[in-house]
């Protein structure tokens, strides 16, 4: 009976592991505790070979055992992005890329994405003086284009009801209010038509609020949870039955912030993808915050792109109808 009686501390660490990550909705989100878990929830995973390092090492037999726990609830989260699940056969190709405002090279950029021969490329954190850049290098690829604000669309197939979409925060951080008729300038969301072969495809560009750290008030998510909503309730007006929005979330489809777009919307990534998709930050991603979200299309395959002078990896998807 004595490997079952050592590592009782193992054993214990482990079934907290698997409950930890099979009750994550359940944990506060006071001071966004819940969503800085479930913006990690992946890396938990990492967890689980130092406790079987441990268990191994201890000879515990009790330990190994409930071990099993973490591991079953992590492949059943995550295990699908472990296989390649793209198909060929697309009939449009979408991206978005979070080109960052202290980005040192638009130019470069621009040419970068312009290289990719998507159709329809989606850019936020677009800046006064680096949109005549972005214009200029992706005017070739892409002769339709519209910017608002800080975020653009451009398109190799025409445009046309473009419009802008409130979700801008109406609370910061400090509790100051926004007043309930103002949209602030630096605009951060749109929704336009492409015309393409099969009809009408409703493109919504979004560059949610950011998230912060503070030393007292923990990790603050307030105008991006409310931008998401916001969001949220937008998509469910859309009477377009084909929507594709893409974009930085600053989150992931993990984070209970976003259950009222992704009860709407599927994840290319995670229906097409090839893995986990990390983009944030570019010189080494460990979340996965840029999205490319659908209804009423399938998504065929998802990638990331090369870096390129931003923080932020671009993303790509191959949609078919």
């Amino acid at each position: 009976m004595r490997p079952w009686r050592r590592g009782l501390v193992l054993t214990a660490l482990a079934l907290l592991l698997g409950l930890l990550m099979l009750f994550h909705a359940q944990v506060t989100d006071r001071g966004g505790l819940g969503s800085l878990v479930e913006s990690f929830l992946p890396w938990f995973g990492l967890l689980i070979p130092v406790l079987l390092a441990g268990a191994l090492w201890r000879r515990s037999a009790s330990a190994l055992v409930a071990l099993l726990l973490p591991v079953v609830v992590w492949l059943s989260l995550f295990g699908g992005l472990l296989v390649d699940k793209s198909r060929p056969g697309s009939d449009l190709t979408v991206a978005t890329h979070n080109v960052n405002a202290d980005n040192a090279d638009p130019a470069g950029t621009a040419r970068d994405l312009a290289a990719s021969g998507t159709d329809v490329l989606a850019l936020e954190e677009i800046t006064p003086q680096a949109k005549p850049l972005y214009e200029k290098g992706l005017a070739k690829a892409y002769p339709h284009h519209t910017v608002l604000g800080t975020v653009g669309l451009w398109s190799k197939l025409p445009l046309s009801d473009i419009r802008r979409v409130d979700i801008q925060q109406d609370v910061g951080p400090l509790g100051e209010a926004k007043p309930a008729d103002v949209t602030l300038p630096d605009n951060r969301a749109l929704r336009a038509t492409v015309a393409t072969d099969h009809g009408p495809l409703a493109v919504y560009v979004v560059h949610q609020g950011s998230v912060r750290l503070f030393p007292q008030g923990g990790f603050w998510t307030g105008s991006r949870d409310r931008g998401a909503q916001a969001l949220a309730k937008a998509v469910a007006a859309e009477r377009n039955e084909r929507v594709v929005l893409l974009g930085d979330m600053n989150g992931t489809t993990d984070d209970r912030a976003f259950d009222g777009l992704t009860s709407q919307l599927d994840s290319a990534q995670d229906e097409a993808g090839d893995g986990f998709g990390f983009t944030w930050p570019a010189k080494f991603p460990v979340a996965r915050i840029d999205q490319i979200l659908v209804r009423g299309v399938e998504p065929r395959s998802a990638w990331t792109l090369p870096a390129t002078g931003s923080d932020h990896l671009p993303v790509a998807a191959g949609i078919s109808w």
